[in-house]
C-alpha cells in the first residue's frame, strides 16, 4: 500500500435506509474528521459519479459507497476494481403485503398468489425492484417448504433509476397500486418508505419476513448491505479509508444509545415519517448499525451473489472473498480499542445534502 498525498475531497453517497456512515455525516463528524486535513467531504449528485460504472474508466477513486448489494455485484461481475471493506445488517420490515379482505396467516397459503414483479429495468444491475421482489418471493415461499413454481406472477412496470424523493420511492413500490386495485394478490416490500406507501393504501402485511428467526429468510439487497471503495483508496490512501470507517463505528456507537434522538434523522433520511421508521425499523436495529466482515455476512453476500447469479442480474460470478478486504475495518477497530477517544461533542445536522437513490 503506497500513500499518496491527500485528495482535497472525498464523495460519499448514502441510502435512505439507516446507516452509519450517513448517520456520521448528519451528526458533522465525518466532515469534521477530514477537515483538519483539508478535505471536503461531499455527497453525489449525479449518478456520472459511481462505483458501480460497467465502464472501469468510469469509476469514481474517491468514492464510498454503502449501498445496495445489487448493483455493487452486478458492477463487480463486469470487472469494477471495487473492494468491500464493511458489511451491515439492519432489519427494514421486510413482508408480503396482502389487501385487507384477504389476509395470509401462513406462508403455505402463499401457494398459487399472483405476485407483482417488476420486469427488468435498461440493465441487469439496474433491476433492483425486480431482484428485491422476487428473492423476497422466494424467502416468503420457501418458509413453507414452496419454490417459485408454486406462486404465479405478474409483470409491473420497472421502478426508473432516478435521485430520491418521495414520489420516486413510491414509484419503487408500484405494485402496491396493482394490488389495492386487484391486478394481484400479494406484493413484496421493504424499508419505511414502502410502509407508508402500504398504510397509505389501506393494505396489510401478510407474512412478516422480519418475525422469522434465521436471517437467511430476509437475505436481499440491503441484507447484507457492502460499504464499498475503489481499491485505489485502499492502495493510495489506507489511513483515509480507516478514518471513514473510524467514524462511521463511531456513528454506530452514539445510535446504539440515542434510539430517540435517531428517529427524526432517519425519517428525514428515509423521506418517511417517524411512524414510518417505527413500523419498519423494529427490535432494537438503533445498537446494530455497526459494519463487520463476520464470516455470517459474508456467506450471506456469498448467497446473495449466488441467487443474482442464477437469476440473471448478473453477467459472470462474483469471488466474493476475493472482493472482501478486511485490512481497513480491523485497522479502524484495533485503533479504536486501543486509542483515548475524545466525547462525542456537539452534532450538528446536516439537512442540505444532496445524495444518490442507492437502496
Amino acid at each position: 500500500m503506497i500513500e499518496q498525498s491527500a485528495p482535497d475531497h472525498i464523495w460519499l453517497t448514502r441510502c435512505p435506509v439507516p446507516a452509519a456512515s450517513s448517520l456520521a455525516w448528519s451528526l458533522g463528524w465525518m466532515g469534521e474528521a477530514f477537515a483538519q486535513d483539508g478535505i471536503d467531504v461531499r455527497w453525489i449528485r449525479e449518478g456520472g459519479l459511481n462505483l458501480v460504472a460497467a465502464d472501469p474508466e468510469q469509476q469514481e477513486r474517491l468514492l464510498f459507497r454503502e449501498g445496495g448489494n445489487i448493483q455493487a455485484l452486478a458492477a463487480r461481475a463486469l470487472g469494477a476494481p471495487t473492494r468491500v471493506i464493511g458489511l451491515t445488517w439492519i432489519d427494514e420490515r421486510q413482508a408480503i403485503m396482502v389487501r385487507a379482505d384477504m389476509p395470509v396467516l401462513d406462508p403455505r397459503d402463499l401457494r398459487g398468489l399472483r405476485f407483482a414483479l417488476p420486469v427488468f429495468a435498461r440493465t441487469r444491475g439496474e433491476s433492483i425492484g425486480r431482484g428485491m421482489a422476487l428473492h423476497g418471493i422466494k424467502s416468503a415461499l420457501g418458509l413453507a417448504g414452496l419454490t417459485l413454481e408454486d406462486a404465479r406472477f405478474v409483470d409491473v412496470p420497472a421502478p426508473p433509476v432516478e435521485q430520491p424523493s418521495m414520489i420516486g420511492l413510491r414509484r419503487l413500490w408500484g405494485g402496491l397500486d396493482w394490488l389495492a386495485d386487484g391486478r394481484v394478490d400479494a406484493v413484496y416490500v421493504k424499508g419505511a418508505a414502502a410502509q407508508q406507501v402500504a398504510q397509505d393504501l389501506g393494505l396489510v402485511v401478510g407474512i412478516d419476513l422480519d418475525a422469522y428467526p434465521s436471517r437467511l429468510a430476509r437475505v436481499n439487497n440491503g441484507t447484507p448491505r457492502p460499504i464499498t471503495v475503489h481499491e485505489h483508496m485502499i492502495e493510495h490512501h489506507f489511513d483515509l479509508v480507516v478514518r471513514f470507517l473510524d467514524q462511521t463505528l463511531r456513528a454506530a456507537d452514539w445510535a446504539s444509545a440515542n434510539a430517540d434522538a435517531l428517529k427524526p434523522i432517519l425519517a428525514r433520511e428515509t423521506m418517511s415519517s417517524i411512524a414510518g421508521v417505527e413500523a419498519a425499523y423494529r427490535n432494537d436495529f438503533h445498537r446494530s448499525l455497526h459494519p463487520d466482515l463476520s464470516t455470517e455476512r459474508v456467506d450471506m453476500l456469498r448467497m446473495q451473489a449466488e441467487f443474482l447469479r442464477l437469476h440473471g442480474f448478473l453477467e459472470g460470478a462474483v469471488d466474493v472473498d476475493r472482493w472482501v478486504e478486511p485490512a481497513p475495518l480491523e485497522t479502524a477497530i484495533s485503533r479504536r480499542a486501543t486509542a483515548a477517544l475524545p466525547g462525542a461533542g456537539k452534532a450538528e445536522l446536516h439537512t442540505g445534502g444532496d445524495f444518490l437513490l442507492t437502496r
